[in-house]
C-alpha cells in the first residue's frame, strides 16, 4: 500500500464524510456553544494545523535520521522536504482536520455545563499545579533517559519529551476548563486515537512504513502496533483537542497576564475585523 493510498483510504475519506456533516450543520445553523465561541470554529482548527506542521516537522526529520523509523522509497513519491517525504506532511495536515472536525461536530451536540466558574482562577491553580507537576515529572524521566541513551526506549522517550511540555503548558493555564470539557475531550480524543492506531498499523503491516524494533520497548498493542504509536496518536490528539478547547473558552482569556492583555485584545480585534469566519 502506497504512502498516498493510505491517505486516501483511511483519512481523506472519513475527513470527506465529516466535512459534509460540517456543512449540513452550518446550512441548518446549527452553531458551536456560548462556552466555545471565542473564536470562530474554523478559524480555530485552521491555526491548530498550521501548529501541528510547525512544531512536528523537526522532531519527525529527526526521527528519520536518526532510523527510528523509516519508509518504503518505493511506496512514496520521491518528493522530501529534508529526510521527510510530503506524504508526512500531508498526514500532518490531515489528521490534524479529522481529529478537529470530529471533535467540533460533538462540541455542537453536548450539552452546555451550567454551572459558572469561579471568578478567581486562582480557585483552581493547586489542581493545575499538581498536574503540570505530575507530568512534568514524567518529562524528566524521559529527559534523563534520553540523556543517557536509552536506545530501546527511544521512540518513547523523545515523543514524550517531544508532546509533553505544550500539554503541560496547556493544564497550567486551563486544567480546569478541560475538565469541564472533559465529555467533549474523551469523545475527541479516545475515538480518533483508535481509529488512526488502527490504520497506522495496517500500514505498518503492510510495509508502507517501518519502526525500528532496537529503538523501541518492542510492547504491542491489538493488531501488534508498537505501543510508541499508539501513544504518539494519543499524545497528538490531546494536543490538538486541548488546544482548541482552551482558544474556543472566553474563560481561557482571564488567565492571560496583565501585561499582555492589550495586546491580545488588540490582536483579536484585528483578526475578527478582518473577517475571519
Amino acid at each position: 500500500m502506497k504512502y498516498f493510498g493510505f491517505l486516501a483510504r483511511f483519512v481523506v475519506v472519513p475527513l470527506m464524510i465529516l466535512g459534509w456533516l460540517t456543512w449540513r450543520d452550518n446550512k441548518r445553523g446549527k452553531t458551536m456553544p456560548a462556552n466555545l465561541s471565542n473564536y470562530p470554529a474554523v478559524a480555530v482548527l485552521a491555526g491548530h494545523v498550521a501548529t501541528a506542521i510547525a512544531y512536528t516537522t523537526p522532531w519527525d526529520n529527526y526521527l528519520v535520521a536518526t532510523k527510528v523509523w523509516w519508509y518504503d522509497r518505493k511506496k512514496v513519491t520521491g518528493l522530501t522536504l529534508g529526510w521527510v517525504p510530503i506524504e508526512e506532511y500531508t498526514f500532518f495536515v490531515l489528521q490534524s482536520l479529522l481529529t478537529g472536525l470530529w471533535t467540533l461536530w460533538w462540541a455542537k451536540r453536548l450539552p452546555t455545563a451550567e454551572a459558572p466558574y469561579p471568578a478567581d482562577p486562582n480557585t483552581s491553580l493547586p489542581a493545575r499545579l499538581a498536574t503540570t507537576g505530575a507530568l512534568g515529572a514524567l518529562w524528566t524521566v524521559s529527559a534523563y533517559n534520553l540523556w543517557r541513551g536509552h536506545q530501546p526506549g527511544n521512540y518513547l522517550n523523545l515523543t514524550l519529551a517531544w508532546a509533553l511540555p505544550p500539554i503541560m503548558l496547556q493544564t497550567l493555564l486551563g486544567g480546569d476548563i478541560l475538565w469541564r470539557q472533559r465529555k467533549l475531550i474523551a469523545l475527541g480524543i479516545i475515538p480518533a486515537t483508535l481509529y488512526l492506531s488502527s490504520a497506522d498499523s495496517l500500514a505498518i503491516g503492510s510495509g508502507t512504513w517501518t519502526i525500528n524494533p532496537a529503538k523501541t520497548l518492542n510492547l504491542h498493542l491489538p493488531n501488534k502496533l508498537p505501543l510508541e504509536e499508539g501513544l504518539f496518536f494519543l499524545l497528538t490528539n490531546t494536543l490538538l483537542v486541548f488546544g482548541m478547547i482552551l482558544v474556543l473558552s472566553p474563560e481561557s482569556e482571564r488567565r492571560i497576564p496583565g501585561t499582555m492583555r492589550k495586546s491580545y485584545f488588540r490582536l483579536k480585534r484585528k483578526l475578527l475585523g478582518e473577517g475571519t469566519s
